[in-house]
C-alpha cells in the first residue's frame, strides 16, 4: 500500500509506553501513519484541527481535559473522524459515555494485534466490532443501573422486528453486507435500518446505538446466545 492510502491516526494517551507499544504495532503493517501523538485531550483537538486524521485512539483517563470531553468537541466539529475508545477494566462507565458521544467502538489497553488491528479497520469503514466480552461488560454496566437506589427512567424505543435483527449482528460486529446476505436483503436496505435506528435512539454510530440498545434489553438474548 503506497504512503498515499495508508490511514492517518493521532494517538491521545498520557503514557509513553502505550504510545510507543501501539505506533510499533501499527507502522509496522504499513497501512496508518500516525500524524501526531497527544498527551490529554485538548492536544488531542488540536492536532485533530491541524491533521485532520481518520481515526484517533482516545484514552479516557487522562490529565487536563480527559477523553471524554475530547470525544464530544472533535465530533461536534469533525463528526467523520472515527475515534476508538482506549480503556482498562475499570472504566465501564465512562466507556459507555464515550460510546454515547459517538466514539466507533473500544480497545482494552493489553489487547492483542489481532483485536488491535480489526476493531481500527471496522472504524475506518464505519463499522464496530463489539467483542463477547464488551457486551457482558456493557450488561454489567446495565444491571449496576438497575441495582441503583433512584433509578432514572428510561425513555421507550420502537424498532421493527427487521431493525431488531439488523441490531443485533451489528452487536455482534457484522459487517454492512454480511448483514445483508444473511438477511437476504441488499446492503442498502441495511444501511437504511440502521439509519432509522440511529434516527429513533437519537445517535450517530453504532457502537452508540448497541451501547443504548443493551441499556434498554432491546438485545437481551446476547448476554446468554454465547455470541457476544
Amino acid at each position: 500500500m503506497s504512503e498515499k492510502a495508508r490511514a492517518r491516526l493521532i494517538i491521545a494517551d498520557d503514557h509513553l509506553v502505550v504510545r510507543e507499544g501501539l505506533r510499533l504495532i501499527l507502522e509496522s503493517t504499513g497501512r496508518f501513519e500516525i500524524v501526531g501523538e497527544a498527551l490529554n485531550g485538548q492536544e488531542a483537538v488540536m492536532l485533530t484541527e491541524q491533521y485532520q486524521p481518520d481515526l484517533i485512539l482516545m484514552d479516557l483517563r487522562m490529565p487536563g481535559m480527559d477523553g471524554l470531553e475530547a470525544i464530544r468537541l472533535i465530533k461536534a466539529q469533525w463528526a467523520h473522524v472515527a475515534i476508538v475508545i482506549l480503556t482498562t477494566y475499570n472504566e465501564d462507565n465512562l466507556m459507555v459515555q464515550g460510546l454515547q458521544l459517538g466514539a466507533q467502538g473500544y480497545l482494552l489497553k493489553e489487547t492483542g494485534r489481532e483485536v488491535l488491528l480489526n476493531t481500527i479497520d471496522a472504524a475506518l469503514r464505519g463499522e464496530t466490532l463489539l467483542s463477547s466480552d464488551v457486551t457482558k461488560r456493557l450488561w454489567g454496566h446495565k444491571a449496576a443501573d438497575q441495582r441503583s437506589a433512584n433509578p432514572t427512567p428510561e425513555p421507550e424505543y420502537s424498532l421493527t422486528n427487521r431493525e431488531i435483527e439488523v441490531l443485533a449482528y451489528v452487536a455482534r460486529g457484522v459487517s454492512s453486507k454480511a448483514i445483508a446476505y444473511e438477511l437476504n436483503i441488499t446492503e442498502r436496505t441495511v444501511k437504511a435500518h440502521l439509519d432509522n435506528i440511529y434516527t429513533k435512539f437519537g445517535v450517530n454510530s453504532r457502537a452508540a446505538a448497541v451501547t443504548v440498545a443493551l441499556q434498554q434489553g432491546i438485545l437481551q438474548d446476547l448476554k446468554t446466545d454465547g455470541k457476544g
